[in-house]
C-alpha cells in the first residue's frame, strides 16, 4: 500500500508562504518618536502581501516601524476587536459573531479587499488515477461523518483503486477552513479534522493540481485568469485587510493604508496573487477615504 498519495487542501495558490516565518519589523536610527508602532495581525493568507507591503513602506518612510504577525484570520480577530491590533488580515469576511465582539469593544472597522486568492486541490505526483474531482466528491470526502469512514479512493469513485486517502489542509482557525467548509460541506464550522496544513508552491515537484468541476460544468484549473474571471468555483475567493477607524485616525496608520492600496497592487502580483481590477482598487479607495 503507497503511504504517498495525499490529497491537500492549498491556500494561496501560487505564493510561497511557509517560508515566511518571522514580521516585517524594521527600526530606523532616524526614528521619529510622534510615529508609533503599526501593529498587524491575521491570516497567514493575506500575511505575503501585507509583509511585502510593509517592507516597501519602511523604504519609503525610514522612521516607520510594522509589525506584521500570524495568528490565523480567527486569532487576527480576536486580537482586532479586542483594540489590540491596528488592521488584520482575512481569508474571509468578518463573521456575525466577530461583528459583534468588535461592537462590544466599541471597536469599528473598514474592510479593504486586497487580492483575489485561489484554493487549490491537489495529490501527489504518484497518484496517476486522479486528474480533477467534483465539488461533490469534495464534501464526500470532507464532511464530518466521512473521518474514519471515507478512508480509500474507491469510496470517491468507484473506478478509483482501493488506495488509502491522506488529507493535509489549514487548521480550523483558518479563514481558509472556514471558506472551504463552507463552500464545499457547507457549513463553515463543520469539517472532518484529520488533517494538517500544506502549501502548494513549496512542493510543485511532488504535488499535482486537479481540476475542479460544479454541477457537471467542465473541471477547471486554478489559475490567474480563473480566478480573477470567476471560473474557478466556488474555490476562488477575495480575500481582505480590515483597518480599525480609531488606528486611521492615526497619522501612521493612514498613510501606511493609502500606500497599500495605492502601491500594493503590483506587490500583490509579485507575491504571487491576483490583483484585483483597477476599477476595484478605486472603489476601495474611496471606501476607506470615507471610511
Amino acid at each position: 500500500m503507497r503511504q504517498l498519495l495525499l490529497l491537500i487542501i492549498i491556500t494561496a495558490f501560487g505564493s510561497l508562504i511557509s517560508s515566511c516565518g518571522g514580521n516585517g519589523n524594521r527600526t530606523s536610527e532616524s526614528e521619529t518618536p510622534s510615529w508609533d508602532i503599526i501593529t498587524i495581525d491575521g491570516s497567514s493568507t493575506v500575511f505575503p502581501i501585507t509583509e511585502a507591503v510593509a517592507e516597501e513602506f519602511q523604504k519609503v518612510h525610514s522612521h516607520a516601524r510594522v509589525t506584521v504577525g500570524i495568528s490565523g484570520t480567527g486569532g487576527g480577530f480576536q486580537k482586532f476587536c479586542r483594540g489590540e491590533v491596528d488592521i488584520t488580515g482575512a481569508s474571509r469576511p468578518i463573521k456575525p459573531s466577530e461583528i459583534d465582539a468588535c461592537s462590544n469593544n466599541d471597536v469599528e472597522w473598514v474592510e479593504i479587499p486586497v487580492a483575489y486568492d485561489g484554493i487549490a486541490v491537489v495529490v501527489n505526483t504518484e497518484n496517476d488515477w486522479v486528474n480533477s474531482i467534483t465539488v461533490e466528491e469534495l464534501s464526500t470526502l470532507w464532511e464530518p461523518n466521512a473521518q474514519d469512514q471515507v478512508t480509500h479512493w474507491n469510496q470517491i469513485r468507484a473506478e478509483w483503486p482501493e488506495e488509502e486517502v491522506h488529507l493535509f489542509g489549514p487548521g480550523v482557525d483558518s479563514g481558509t477552513f472556514d471558506y472551504f467548509t463552507e463552500v464545499i460541506v457547507g457549513d463553515s464550522g463543520a469539517s472532518r479534522g484529520d488533517f494538517g496544513f500544506a502549501y502548494y508552491e513549496e512542493n510543485q515537484d511532488k504535488l499535482k493540481l486537479l481540476g475542479v468541476s460544479e454541477g457537471g460544468a467542465d473541471a477547471i484549473l486554478p489559475s490567474p485568469d480563473t480566478i480573477n474571471n470567476g471560473t474557478y468555483s466556488p474555490l476562488s475567493r477575495p480575500i481582505f485587510a480590515y483597518v480599525s477607524k480609531a488606528a486611521a485616525n492615526r497619522t501612521e496608520v493612514d498613510t501606511f493604508v493609502k500606500y497599500y492600496l495605492n502601491e500594493g497592487n503590483g506587490l500583490v502580483r509579485e507575491v504571487g496573487y491576483v490583483p484585483l481590477p483597477e476599477s476595484e482598487y478605486a472603489l476601495t479607495r474611496t471606501r476607506y477615504q470615507e471610511r
